[in-house]
């Protein structure tokens, strides 16, 4: 059976990234490309890459647009997705890219993203306690933002375990598509090369309280989040360094064994052999997510790294791995497992 899928907000980075999953799916029909700012120009313009669909005109994101598909993917800013959604009938799977229905704390989105909040879906991060029955019996699913996702999957084992303190820290580089498409001065090429900076600092991060709600669902107590982003001068990619304190007792070799247990049937993440680390190259293009943990002795500390490919198993690639589900198909299909390199 084919099913016949819509994107709005094709000429964006994440728009993007569903429409190059979409296009290799075996089950999949494209249907309606929608832009906002962008509606009536060709795809071609916005993304040249994908070639099969270049001269396919960007139709203006309405109801009407969307309506009569099996499953709208909804790549808009954040705060745009509740007002298309709620219009959108039970019959097709919704799945939002945007932050919209990440958050179940009104009071954090009211502080975080500020104006009404709109309610919480389920939310798709299948490798998360219990969330892939949720997405499998949805028909609206929240898709995790990139640092949430690879955050939450590399520290997840050693909180559910309770091997470590309910006080994490990350920092966590990410190229610059992370900041969607957009033109701003600071993300200018002659601004990014050659030099890293920080954002966000001082918990200021958006994705602050997504981390903290994930984590603090694994834990008897709740979690403390510190995070830090970081720019780094590469287009596509996050890794994220993660850090906890280590209950009394605990060693490396039980750290080892519980990641390895944790995600030994999960196909997209990956815990590498001892002394292998991850990088971003290793997962670019790929659903993957590279896990490495190792145990600082002297401090006492957990430290586990990270790696993802922002805009497919950080975005895109999440968004198509909860329809497969919620679909009812193989949750793999049409999801790259291989990267590119170099």
């Amino acid at each position: 059976m084919t099913f016949r899928a819509a994107v709005a907000g094709a000429s964006g980075y994440a728009g993007g990234e569903i429409i190059r999953l979409l296009l290799a799916h075996p089950e999949i029909e494209i249907g309606a490309l929608t832009a906002g700012g962008n509606a009536g120009t060709r795809l071609g313009e916005h993304q040249p890459h994908l070639l099969p669909l270049a001269d396919r005109i960007l139709a203006e994101t309405t109801v009407d647009a969307l309506s009569g598909h099996d499953v709208v993917f909804l790549a808009l800013p954040h705060g745009k997705s509740a007002e298309i959604a709620s219009e959108l009938g039970d019959e097709c799977v919704v799945i939002d890219c945007g932050a919209d229905y990440r958050l179940t704390d009104p009071d954090a989105w009211i502080r975080w993203y500020g104006g009404e909040h709109a309610g919480s879906w389920p939310y798709g991060l299948p490798e998360l306690a219990a969330q892939r029955a949720a997405i499998t019996a949805a028909r609206r699913i929240a898709v995790p933002g990139c640092y949430p996702t690879v955050s939450t999957l590399t520290l997840a084992p050693a909180v559910a375990a309770g091997l470590v303190e309910p006080e994490v820290v990350v920092v966590a580089a990410s190229g610059t598509s992370g900041a969607g498409k957009s033109l701003k001065p600071h993300l200018l090429g002659s601004e990014v090369m050659g030099s890293v900076s920080a954002y966000g600092v001082g918990g200021a991060h958006r994705h602050t309280p997504e981390i903290t709600q994930n984590l603090s669902l694994l834990s008897e107590s709740d979690v403390s989040v510190s995070f830090t982003p970081l720019l780094v001068p590469m287009p596509r990619g996050i890794l994220a360094t993660c850090s906890a304190p280590l209950r009394d007792g605990v060693s490396a070799e039980q750290i080892a064994e519980t990641y390895a247990a944790a995600y030994q049937n999960e196909p997209f993440v990956h815990v590498l052999p001892s002394g292998q680390w991850p990088t971003t190259a290793s997962v670019l293009g790929s659903n993957n997510v590279t896990i490495q943990a190792a145990v600082d002795e002297d401090a006492r500390r957990l430290i586990a790294i990270g790696a993802v490919d922002n805009l497919t198993k950080g975005t895109g690639g999440a968004a198509v791995q909860c329809m497969n589900l919620a679909l009812g198909l193989e949750e793999t299909l049409g999801l790259p497992q291989t990267g590119v390199a170099p």
